[in-house]
């Protein structure tokens, strides 16, 4: 793999000792020549603060042709994000059809929240573990991502298909039992199809091309969910809510159905070895469980992926708690609590920030990593976030609506950067992995990685209930006090910067550089045989060497 040489500030420690290793070279090649005690300390001084301002080199990697994705596979691969994306992003917003439209009790609402959301968390690291073990002649991944892609799509077609006439508890029921067998089916595709994405490339920047387009066409669901909103509670379009999710549902169901079988039908991954596959039968399901149970725990025991499931976790969280706080800010601060005359601002709010991640954060991610280094362009997007926060202090102003879309471009980099380089280290962690245990666990590194996503969103719900509380906001009434108000616009602002300061307070000792994950490349591929060309010639090492004779 051809190197680069990019300047990051050293250490005066190397100028001194260098400087003793000149010299004393210099007096073994010429002995006749005398340095006195004073001239040697002003040229060592001298050397020092040469050595200071000289920059050490560290290597970036060229990648070379045969590890580039063609872009036909990137946006095969983005086009199962974009159904992966757009279900959850429906659900945010179907959901509240259940009490609005359907008249439902919340707490019932509520079960129906937290239910099949616990069956999600259980059965993702299963799914992982059975796709990891896997050995078909279609590969590990895509036969599972084909038919949890069908499963998926028609059971969130058949899930919505509820009617206030059938009554309270058939609807929820109907719905607790269809939702289980939907998320049954969104564990079949997604996290197989997530950690099929770790295995399209053995390059460091390529995985992050790749997950840039897969996030960049992703990101095109929270571009259309917010809309939803508007046309099922338009009487003009919908006679009732429920109506609209009745009929919106089809067309959700069936084009996230094509779309996420695109991936299956289209990508190719990585060669694995497939010596260290555990054979899963009913014969040896205690052996299985407990090899199971083993590197679910090896996976929180790599130090790497502890600090990107804590980062995101603490990022994520922390958005989800205030994120629907801005419809609340838009509403009853902006427009005095009439949603009729905020109109379709909060539609437009959220369109602009997922037009905000498309357009500009994700490109510029995506170049800057290249550069300076995944680490370091998360703690630098993290950094950029803070500010556009900051920024929503003044700019939500009821006099001047449009001064609310100014700090999303900045306010966009917390996210938008997160999954982009979180998805593509988490597959350099995967290598490591290997490195030490000898497996491919991506799938399951997928699934946990995703349960401290799923867990953080769990835990925002609550956390938002308890802040809009504390604040004293009160749903029954249009106009909020002052000090409710001002304690939404506060939460705004210093929740979301709190996790994400404490996000890169972790992150600040994360070591999986660029040198060293190919340093494991390299390992890797001495371990199984194959000698690492990637754009330069090979090396042939003194065990690999024949005797002509």
């Amino acid at each position: 793999m051809a190197t680069i040489t990019t300047p990051i500030p050293g250490a005066s420690g190397c100028g001194i000792l260098s400087t003793f290793v000149t010299a004393r070279r210099r007096r073994k090649l010429n002995p006749t020549t005398h340095i006195s005690k004073t001239q040697k300390l002003l040229h060592v001084r001298s050397q020092t603060a040469t050595h200071r301002n000289r920059p050490m080199t560290e290597k970036h990697y060229k990648t070379a042709p045969e590890d580039r994705i063609p872009l036909g596979q990137k946006i095969a691969f983005g086009a199962g994000m974009l159904g992966n994306q757009m279900f959850p992003a429906s659900l945010s917003i179907f959901m509240v059809v259940l009490v609005k439209g359907l008249g439902m009790d919340p707490m019932l609402w509520g079960i129906l929240f937290f239910l099949p959301r616990m069956f999600d968390a259980i059965t993702d690291p299963i799914m992982g573990f059975i796709s990891d073990n896997t050995n078909s002649q279609w590969g590990r991944r895509r036969p599972y991502v084909f038919i949890g892609a069908i499963i998926a799509g028609l059971s969130f077609i058949a899930m919505w298909q509820v009617y206030p006439e059938n009554g309270e508890m058939y609807n929820f029921t109907y719905f607790l039992l269809v939702s289980l067998v939907f998320y049954f089916g969104m564990t079949i595709f997604s996290t197989p199809y997530v950690a099929m994405g770790y295995e399209m490339s053995n390059d460091f920047h390529e995985r992050t091309r790749l997950m840039a387009v897969a996030q960049w066409i992703g990101q095109w669901a929270w571009v259309i969910v917010p809309w939803f909103w508007v046309l099922l509670y338009d009487p003009e379009v919908y006679a009732t809510p429920d109506a609209g999710a009745r009929e919106l549902a089809v067309w959700v169901g069936l084009g996230c159905l094509c779309l996420a079988l695109v991936p299956a039908i289209f990508c190719k991954t990585q060669p694995v070895d497939t010596d260290h596959i555990i054979r899963l039968t009913r014969i040896n399901f205690r052996e299985n469980l407990g090899i199971f149970f083993k590197g679910f725990t090896d996976t929180f025991k790599c130090k790497p992926f502890r600090k990107l499931c804590i980062a995101t976790f603490l990022v994520f969280n922390a958005f989800n708690t205030v994120a629907g706080f801005s419809w609340f800010i838009i509403v009853y601060y902006m427009n005095n609590g009439d949603p009729g005359v905020a109109g379709t601002w909060p539609a437009w709010f959220g369109t602009l920030s997922a037009l905000s991640t498309c357009f500009l954060v994700i490109p510029i991610i995506t170049f800057i990593s290249q550069k300076i280094g995944k680490k370091n362009t998360f703690l630098l997007s993290q950094s950029v976030s803070l500010v556009g926060y900051a920024m929503f202090w003044w700019c939500f102003q009821p006099d001047n609506p449009l001064m609310m879309f100014l700090p999303l471009p900045l306010f966009a980099f917390g996210i938008g950067g997160l999954f982009t380089l979180m998805m593509s280290m988490t597959a350099d962690v995967c290598d490591l992995d290997e490195l030490n245990s000898g497996f491919r666990r991506e799938g399951t590194f997928a699934a946990i990685y995703w349960w401290m996503g799923k867990f953080g969103f769990a835990i925002a719900g609550l956390m938002s209930g308890l802040i809009l509380k504390m604040v004293g906001f009160d749903q029954d009434v249009e106009l909020q006090t002052p000090e409710a108000l001002q304690g939404l616009r506060l939460a705004y602002i210093l929740v979301p910067a709190t996790g994400t300061l404490i996000a890169m307070a972790v992150m600040r000792k994360y070591d999986l550089s660029e040198q060293k994950a190919h340093e494991i490349r390299e390992q890797l591929e001495a371990r199984r045989g194959v000698r690492a060309t990637a754009g330069t010639r090979s090396v042939i090492r003194k065990e690999e060497a024949v005797d002509p004779l």
